[in-house]
């Protein structure tokens, strides 16, 4: 109880969540008064980093990097212009259509939605659309980034829970188009309610022009998802390869990458690497003390009282979750719900921890749209100037049908596991 009170209260008064869980470790390793614990702590921590899976977390976020630098994101929304056409809503549809294209290199839900929301919230207004929900579609087409691989929460948690990387970014998959589908309808109807605006009428010979033009910039994403499901290269292979992809791509088809962007593009992929490796090894070290404290038998103990067979666990796990997420960012949240949640998910209900990692997942990724916390929203507030809370209000439904898309996952496991060989 005094580990719990001291952590929440450093987290309270704005803490890092990485250096929370690790003085919250020295916390508990004095109050329990086995100071021999110490030696092991940085012990915990380098084990926690020591693992070749990891190093296509740097890889997937020098990608982002690289595609933003070489305009390959205006393209890819040029591209979703040129599908959608001229229908009611239309630049509502290119908004998750573009997500959902970007979302296959970028990765991250936060920096997919500052991106995007500088690209398609003033295009939006331009339109006639109202900014607040141009700001608030935003964000949930950012939530795709974290679910369509590349995925940097996936390789988290394959870490975590000891899977292979390449089956839980290829389970994310069926699950995001699935979302994407969802949100269209969602549009859909709130365009015959509301009369959205139609997008400016592209001839034929345009739309063609603009897709051969745009087309290239998919090589990045063929590569990386293709060489996984074809097993040519495991997922950190895939991602050097990417990255090179992207390159070449900004270099020589859309010619805005430079080759002096690289030391400022480095720069900034270290320093975003740095923050997600150090919360992985802070959570090294709080698994560690948690499976020492007797904690997950405890929780394992309690939940067996309420939830009395797979589906139930699975429908508790999701509303314990959602409000985690209401507070706590994604990767922080996932390090420390996993170790406790995941053993007795797998070993006490027998589910699948590949079906549970989707779950788990897209849990968190919706705490970013959730009050009090709901950071993608203050992410897109700073881009946009669009108020959070009014943000929420106006794009409820796409919430309640992630709700309902959270369900459904739960229900059928196949929806996450049918690719996976």
């Amino acid at each position: 109880m005094l580990t719990s009170a001291f952590f929440l209260l450093i987290m309270l008064v704005g803490v890092p969540i990485g250096a929370c869980l690790c003085l919250s470790g020295i916390v508990y390793i004095l109050n329990s008064g086995d100071t021999v614990l110490f030696q092991s702590f940085p012990v915990q921590m380098f084990g926690g980093v020591d693992s070749y899976s990891l190093i296509a977390i740097p890889l997937f976020i020098l990608i982002g990097e690289i595609m933003n630098g070489g305009g390959i994101t205006r393209r890819l929304v040029d591209l979703a212009l040129a599908f959608i056409g001229s229908v009611k809503g239309g630049l509502a549809y290119v908004n998750i259509l573009a997500n959902m294209l970007v979302s296959s290199i970028i990765g991250s839900a936060t920096a997919q939605v500052a991106i995007m929301s500088q690209i398609m919230v003033p295009e939006m207004e331009k339109q006639g659309y109202d900014k607040t929900f141009a700001a608030g579609i935003t964000v949930y087409g950012g939530m795709l980034g974290p679910i369509i691989p590349p995925s940097v929460m996936f390789v988290v948690y394959s870490v975590l829970a000891q899977v292979a990387v390449g089956d839980m970014l290829i389970a994310g998959i069926i699950p995001g188009v699935i979302l994407t589908v969802l949100f269209f309808i969602v549009i859909a109807g709130l365009g015959v309610i509301y009369n959205y605006p139609r997008t400016e009428k592209r001839t034929a010979r345009q739309r063609l022009h603009t897709i051969l033009t745009a087309c290239p910039t998919l090589l990045i994403p063929i590569v990386i998802v293709g060489s996984i499901l074809g097993g040519l290269a495991n997922p950190t292979e895939s991602a050097a390869v990417g990255a090179v992809a992207a390159v070449l791509v900004g270099r020589y088809v859309t010619k805005e990458f430079r080759f002096a962007m690289i030391p400022q593009i480095l720069l900034k992929s270290a320093i975003y690497s740095a923050v997600v490796l150090f919360l992985v090894a802070a959570a090294a070290v709080f698994s560690w003390l948690l499976i020492y404290g007797k904690v997950p038998q405890a929780t394992a103990a309690w939940i067996q009282t309420v939830a009395k067979d797979p589906i139930a666990f699975l429908l508790l796990v999701n509303v314990i979750l959602l409000v985690i997420g209401t507070v706590i960012d994604g990767i922080p949240g996932l390090i420390m719900t996993v170790p406790i949640l995941l053993p007795i998910a797998t070993e006490i209900y027998g589910i699948d921890p590949r079906h549970f990692g989707v779950v788990v997942v897209i849990n968190l990724v919706l705490g970013l749209m959730t009050p009090p916390v709901g950071l993608s929203f203050f992410v897109a507030s700073a881009v946009t100037g669009a108020k959070p809370g009014k943000m929420f209000i106006v794009t409820l439904p796409f919430f309640l049908i992630c709700c309902a898309a959270l369900v459904l996952l739960s229900l059928f496991p196949s929806l996450s596991l049918a690719l996976i060989k």
